[in-house]
């Protein structure tokens, strides 16, 4: 659950204002720690070093609490993350309060937190940030301890402009690593933005050619029946013509394979709308596989590899990755004839985390890499664009990755999928 709380959506949001608040603590216990240990022993300055110690201590205590807290699941909300600044800031104005209050070079510090409010909080969040520092710089006007002076008023003035110069080189630092990581969010919010309206775009035109799909499978249905009625009749009417007869068993074969593969997809569409995956060693799926390839494309000649320690892999097979399979497959022979070959080759591999499905052939390749999976795209001049739109589909659906590649001598599919979701620890 906490996978989906702090997810890269968050990034722009009050966990990461919470997150970087907790970072830029552990660097303020540090800075305040040299900078009050120095100004007592090397500049020998006359400051309460105990109040100022103390507040730090809390400091420390008050971090520590926050970065557990960060790490439980629970979502960070906007009074949260107010809340995360708000004690900041008051220990912020403690030790101001003890070192000169306003008149600090440091005092402008008060202003990093709404900065990184007002990229990461709602308007009411940003306003009631900038009233909390606010009232914390009026009050630390009249309120404070004057910041002891090293009794020269030349002396005195540069080391005011040194604090200035470092408190100039800590607000720089702080806001551009705070808005170049901003900037970095938004540029994957973005990305992820674009990629899910394209994916929603193909997932829209895949539901349109499933409908027409489910329409002309129920109506090529009876033509089906028409032909399995007469084949039989025609065939008893030319027993005698050997060549006919061979050709009438070849077209009756045909028809049954038609029918069956109308079952199947009423069968698959049955799967897909129970979400209930089939349980199956990776030996008996590939095979399986195998089977329905060749009788689809008899004429490939499909060299298969399988490591040791994948085939006894038992999968939780959902209905669409079969399909995906045979699609990589027959996209593969169609490559190889282009080059007139009919060679594919297969192999299975698999590690701790991951499980390879590597479908090679022997065609010219691709001629580029993006929207390979772009519906009504093809690289072959008779292709629908249909196949690895399909399987680009299956592989998102079940957190895997479908990456291409030139081999060479042809082009190489390689299908990603992880364990977690495809294996079954039954």
């Amino acid at each position: 659950m906490s996978d989906n709380l702090h997810s890269p959506s968050s990034r722009s949001g009050p966990f990461a204002l919470a997150r970087t608040l907790a970072w830029l603590r552990l660097c303020a216990i540090a800075g305040q720690s040299v900078a009050i240990l120095s100004c007592v022993t090397l500049l020998n300055l006359d400051i309460p070093l105990l109040p100022l110690m103390m507040g730090v201590c809390v400091l420390a205590v008050f971090a520590a609490a926050a970065s557990f807290r960060l790490g439980m699941p629970w979502k960070v909300t906007e009074g949260e993350a107010i809340v995360h600044i708000a004690a900041d800031t008051l220990l912020l104005g403690y030790l101001l309060y003890f070192t000169g209050g306003a008149s600090n070079p440091f005092v402008t510090l008060l202003l990093v937190p709404i900065a990184l409010s007002a990229a990461a909080l709602s308007i009411a969040g940003v306003s009631l940030v900038a009233i909390l520092t606010g009232v914390a710089y009026v009050l630390l006007v009249p309120y404070h301890l004057p910041l002891p002076t090293l009794g020269s008023s030349s002396l005195d003035l540069d080391l005011y402009v040194a604090g200035m110069g470092v408190n100039f080189v800590i607000m720089a630092i702080l806001l551009g690593v705070f808005i170049s990581n901003l900037a970095k969010a938004i540029r994957h919010q973005q990305g992820e933005v674009q990629r899910v309206r394209e994916r929603a775009l193909r997932d829209e035109g895949i539901l349109a050619i499933a409908t027409q799909a489910a329409g002309a499978a129920h109506e090529l249905n009876t033509p089906l029946s028409t032909m399995r009625t007469l084949l039989p009749e025609i065939r008893r009417e030319h027993a005698a013509d050997d060549a006919l007869g061979d050709d009438l068993e070849l077209l009756q074969g045909q028809v049954d394979r038609c029918r069956t593969i109308l079952r199947e997809m009423v069968a698959f569409g049955q799967a897909q709308l129970s979400q209930v995956p089939e349980r199956i060693t990776l030996d008996e799926f590939i095979h399986g596989c195998m089977e329905r390839f060749q009788l689809l494309r008899p004429e490939a000649e499909v060299t298969l590899e399988v490591a040791d320690d994948a085939a006894r892999l038992r999968l939780r097979s959902p209905p669409g990755l079969r399909h995906a399979l045979i699609n990589l497959l027959n996209n593969a022979a169609d490559a190889s004839a282009m080059n007139d070959s009919a060679t594919v080759s297969l192999a299975i591999r698999r590690d701790d985390r991951w499980l390879e499905l590597i479908v090679t052939d022997e065609g010219p390749g691709f001629d580029e890499f993006d929207d390979l999976g772009t519906l009504g795209l093809s690289q072959k001049a008779t292709g629908l664009g249909i196949g690895l739109a399909l399987a680009e589909a299956t592989a998102e659906r079940l957190d895997g990755e479908l990456a291409a590649s030139n081999t060479g001598h042809g082009a190489q599919m390689r299908l990603r999928l992880p364990l977690s979701v495809i294996g079954d620890p039954a």
